[in-house]
């Protein structure tokens, strides 16, 4: 049955690549939204874990984290408590770097753990009104190193060494003294985020609640669902995820019932022939039916496909690539799969269930 499949789709090759590339296209939307959401997350994880913090500390209700505001000297203030080991404030620039809008610049204390586990790897560490330090991956990407000068909002800093941390958010930005960023925002005394680390004898989820209960006004981060809650963005693209899925199943089913029906129509002789030499009507039912999920099959195949291609070039082309990278897992390609099969079984069934209304008899007085 497979090779009269095949034969059956070449032989109108021209309907069946549309068909395949129409799936294509809904399929990759999906998978691209899905992978995006799935880039997303792991962009949050990263700025809960600033400089392998436990627990982040935000504004509440802003409507996005970087959109936070806190007084830096709430640091401080959270160190006395016994469920904090150290805390430490970071002022996150967003859209500093003229050549690299998509890099965040953070601003942080010299000597605190964020700063201390910066791994130089070309220049030196060091910290001050003209000075900065830039991770790898953005270093890579200007072209720039140890000595060369780098603009941030139309001031000039000379960029004293080359960092690795290993986090893709932090190796494709910059990090310079906290009191200069706060000069540059224009906010003096505060900061984006507090970075905490749990002491040694107390557990996570007990440090959360406890900070929480405390710290009115404040939203204590210390998951990266937690961080995609806390903004509009995660709900955004799940929902838009769902609404586009639901389209393209919607509308993929009726493109491909359209085709497979008009396909029924006309091959009613070739399906009287085989309904006349013996085929149940089930099996023409089940030929229909495969020719439909295999035609999905394909379309979704070259869907995956454009998802993870085009979806790293439109990061890149929207420059945001610095932030939100596509993070395509086996779920997302096996929920592209699974769509492709669901449009081909949705449109596949009533051509199939049509094919078998008529007689082989009836179907060759017809033809």
């Amino acid at each position: 049955m497979l090779g009269l499949v095949a034969t059956n789709l070449r032989r109108r090759y021209g309907r069946t690549l549309a068909t395949v590339a129409g799936i294509a296209l809904g399929v990759a939307t999906i998978v691209a939204l899905l992978s995006t959401g799935a880039g997303l997350k792991r962009t949050a994880e990263a700025l809960v874990h600033l400089g392998q913090a436990d627990l982040g500390i935000f504004q509440r209700g802003v409507s996005d984290p970087t959109a936070s505001l806190l007084p830096a000297s709430l640091a401080t203030r959270l160190e006395r408590r016994r469920e904090v080991g150290s805390a430490t404030p970071l002022l996150l620039l967003v859209e500093a770097v003229p050549k690299d809008p998509a890099a965040v610049v953070f601003g942080a204390e010299p000597g605190s753990f964020f700063t201390e586990r910066l791994v130089i790897s070309r220049g030196a560490k060091r910290f001050g009104a003209r000075n900065l330090m830039i991770g790898d991956k953005l270093a890579s990407q200007l072209g720039v190193g140890p000595g060369d000068s780098l603009s941030l909002q139309r001031r000039r800093f000379t960029v004293a060494g080359v960092y690795h941390t290993g986090v893709f958010f932090e190796d494709a930005g910059a990090v310079l003294d906290l009191r200069t960023a706060q000069r540059i925002a224009h906010h003096p005394g505060d900061a984006t985020t507090i970075a905490v680390e749990i002491a040694p004898d107390v557990r996570h989820d007990e440090a959360e609640r406890a900070l929480s209960r405390t710290l009115p006004g404040v939203q204590v981060i210390g998951t990266p669902d937690d961080a995609v809650r806390a903004g509009a963005n995660g709900r955004l693209i799940r929902n838009a995820v769902r609404i586009i899925g639901a389209l393209a199943l919607i509308a993929g089913g009726l493109g491909m019932a359209n085709t497979m029906a008009m396909a029924v129509l006309e091959r009613q002789r070739e399906l009287a022939l085989l309904s006349a030499v013996g085929w149940p009507r089930s099996r023409v039912a089940l030929l229909v039916l495969a020719e439909g999920v295999f035609t999905s099959i394909l379309g979704a195949a070259l869907g995956l496909l454009l998802a993870v291609v085009g979806a790293g070039w439109l990061g890149h082309a929207l420059g945001v690539s610095a932030v939100v990278s596509p993070h395509v897992t086996p779920w997302t390609i096996g929920q592209g799969l699974l769509i492709g099969v669901a449009i081909g079984v949705l449109g596949g069934l009533y051509p199939a269930w049509r094919a078998t209304t008529v007689s082989g008899v009836e179907l060759l007085a017809r033809a």
